[in-house]
């Protein structure tokens, strides 16, 4: 290859990085969505006891067509099943889950899923 061949393959090369940074730049700034709520339990009538039990804290990030959900909930069965449960009734396809043991009490969730069934959903 002669110097001419050669740089014009470094100049391709740079334009097509300098898109991709313009890329990922725009794809970190969209905004991250977090929800924590939490709600006084009390027992039923007749016990003076009362506890703090929170919900789950959720992350939420969208990049194109996936969305990533970390959550931190209480420990319980059948929690996952409830919330897959949940993410299916959104037209989402999971992808990928990750449940890890946070103390003795809580879980901590991450769900990666595809949104491209929503997209098909409302394309004419």
């Amino acid at each position: 290859m002669d110097e001419a061949s050669v740089l014009e393959n470094v100049i391709r090369n740079i334009k097509y990085l300098q898109e991709r940074v313009e890329t990922l730049e725009e794809q970190a700034r969209k905004p991250v969505v977090h929800i924590k709520k939490s709600q006084l339990v009390v027992d039923d009538v007749g016990s003076s006891s009362s506890e703090l039990q929170s919900t789950p804290s959720i992350e939420a990030r969208v990049c194109d067509k996936h969305v990533l959900l970390r959550m931190n909930c209480e420990k319980r069965k059948g929690v996952l099943v409830k919330i897959l449960g949940e993410i299916e009734k959104l037209n989402l396809n999971v992808v990928n889950t990750n449940v890890v043991p946070f103390g003795s009490s809580s879980l901590d969730i991450t769900i990666t899923a595809d949104v491209s069934n929503l997209f098909e959903q409302f394309t004419i």
